[in-house]
């Protein structure tokens, strides 16, 4: 039989078509930010009871001690009691009150309302933190002193990574010596670089008036801030084991007053400041955590904070830091299901690797802490992007190397629909039947648009095609994409009128 020249046209026609749209660009992020987590529980509904009533015992027969005065008022005007050593007690009817009281979901406001996010419930967010007093130069590949144009810098570089949900600040700048300063520059930075949500610290609580006022002219005017933050605090009020920092919960007061959101920052270390086992670890970290939440409920009940309880973990062996261990996966996987279970949106720190060099080390230690914190359910996930040397330093290539990372991470979250169309039985009955295979069928396309990420970074060539390109390892390709997004990255997130404003205020030391 004679075959039909139009029909056979049509069907080259289609095939060309097809091999063009998969050697294109897919249209869709099919991973994106906000997948949800909470598939892997470490802890069984025994232990998770076990480990809460512990930490209810700690409080209410322990408590917590150097609590300041305005505090301590606060306190026994919602319900705790004095105990002794000048300790104050929280009974539990108190810290259930808290839980039941407390801002089970909230926006994380973006000054861009699009970047804007909501934390809470299943959702995963992959965000910044840290205080890296070092950064890895991108010239020599060694690590110095970070600098107020390296905070820039970062912040820039992440303004394009998808899914870096949050930035606060991943480095110091160790430049600036003046602590009021450091905190108006460090704010300035993120104002003038990105429009996502941001996070910021304050030295002292009087640093936070003032600098409200630079955050309302950049939202429009006089108390244009308070009325859509689109910055929250880190705030660390507890210091471990079990007392309070007076300086810190005075700045809780202050970002209270000025309706900032917070997340309340619990990292204690096993075997220093909390105990070695995990179990005694787990106690001790939440009833520290709960404890800020209780005093927050004392201040003003239901007010937006991020249960933020990170365990952090020591080699017992040598007392060096150890964020990429199997422990710190599993201690901050365990901390999410807790507080998921408890109903309040969680924070916790993972993929800071003990790793110098962006090596096999850092990818393993990253990729493992980081997927086990997702995996549980952390809402937000601190400490995920750019972070190297046990939190000293800060890398640019780790940045875009954690932000592809990232959507893999996204990509198992979002797990296997199975319905009628994704079983594919038609498409397995042509397949047999005709040309034996799968390669240029439509549900293999459709399938290849929304099913799978594809990664600019890492390397999917067969070696020789490698060796021919120049055999780069990744640490080289992150390294000459960070350098793209530096040169053509330059946002202007501030208008001139409120560049001169802020300047005039304020001593803002970048050019």
């Amino acid at each position: 039989m004679k075959a039909n020249p139009v029909v056979e046209r049509s069907k080259r026609a289609g095939r060309v078509e097809r091999m063009a749209k998969r050697r294109a660009k897919p249209l869709l992020n099919p991973c994106p930010p906000g997948q949800p987590g909470g598939a892997y529980k470490p802890l069984t509904e025994v232990e998770l009871n076990t480990i809460y009533d512990t930490a209810l015992k700690l409080l209410s027969d322990l408590g917590l001690g150097e609590v300041p005065d305005r505090l301590r008022n606060d306190l026994l005007k919602a319900g705790a009691c004095d105990g002794p050593h000048e300790r104050i007690l929280f009974p539990p009817a108190l810290v259930q009150r808290a839980v039941d009281h407390a801002a089970k979901t909230f926006t994380l406001h973006g000054r861009d309302p699009a970047r804007s996010i909501e934390v809470g419930g299943n959702r995963v967010y992959f965000g910044t933190g840290g205080a890296a007093v070092q950064a890895l130069d991108l010239e020599t590949h060694r690590y110095r002193p970070a600098t107020l144009a390296d905070l820039h810098d970062f912040t820039r570089l992440q303004d394009v990574l998808i899914n870096i949900s949050w930035y606060t600040r991943c480095c110091v700048a160790t430049d600036v010596p003046d602590t009021f300063d450091l905190d108006v520059n460090t704010v300035y930075a993120l104002l003038r670089n990105t429009t996502k949500p941001t996070a910021t610290s304050f030295t002292l609580a009087e640093h936070v008036a003032p600098i409200v006022e630079m955050l309302d002219i950049a939202a429009g005017g006089p108390g244009a801030f308070s009325k859509r933050p689109f910055m929250k605090a880190h705030i660390s009020p507890i210091i471990s084991p079990l007392r309070y920092g007076e300086d810190a919960v005075d700045v809780v007061y202050e970002c209270i007053r000025h309706n900032i959101p917070m997340s309340c920052i619990t990292a204690a270390q096993a075997g220093a400041t909390a105990p070695a086992t995990l179990a005694g670890f787990l106690a001790q970290s939440l009833a520290e955590t709960l404890a800020s939440l209780v005093m927050v409920h004392a201040i003003q009940p239901g007010f937006p904070m991020v249960f933020s309880n990170w365990p952090l973990v020591v080699d017992l062996r040598t007392g060096s830091f150890a964020g990429g261990s199997g422990e710190t996966a599993l201690l901050n996987a365990a901390s999410a299901q807790l507080s998921n279970w408890l109903g309040l949106p969680s924070g916790v720190a993972c993929s800071m690797t003990d790793a110098k060099a962006i090596d096999a080390q850092c990818g393993m230690e990253k990729g493992l802490t980081s997927m086990a914190a997702a995996l549980a359910g952390g809402n937000l996930i601190y400490e995920s992007s750019g972070m190297t040397a046990s939190l000293l330093g800060a890398s640019f290539e780790a940045f875009v190397l954690d932000d592809e990372m990232h959507s893999h991470t996204y990509r198992a979250l979002r797990g296997i629909e199975v319905n009628e169309a994704n079983l594919g039985y038609d498409a397995i009955v042509d397949a047999v039947l005709g040309d034996g295979h799968f390669l240029g069928g439509q549900h293999t396309f459709e399938a290849m648009e929304r099913d799978y990420f594809y990664p600019a970074l890492a390397n999917r060539d067969e070696p020789r095609t490698w060796a021919e390109k120049g055999a780069k390892d990744v640490w080289a390709v992150a390294n000459a994409q960070a350098r793209e997004i530096l040169e053509t990255h330059r946002p202007v997130y501030l208008t001139p009128e409120q560049d001169r404003a802020i300047r005039e205020k304020f001593n803002i030391l970048f050019a």
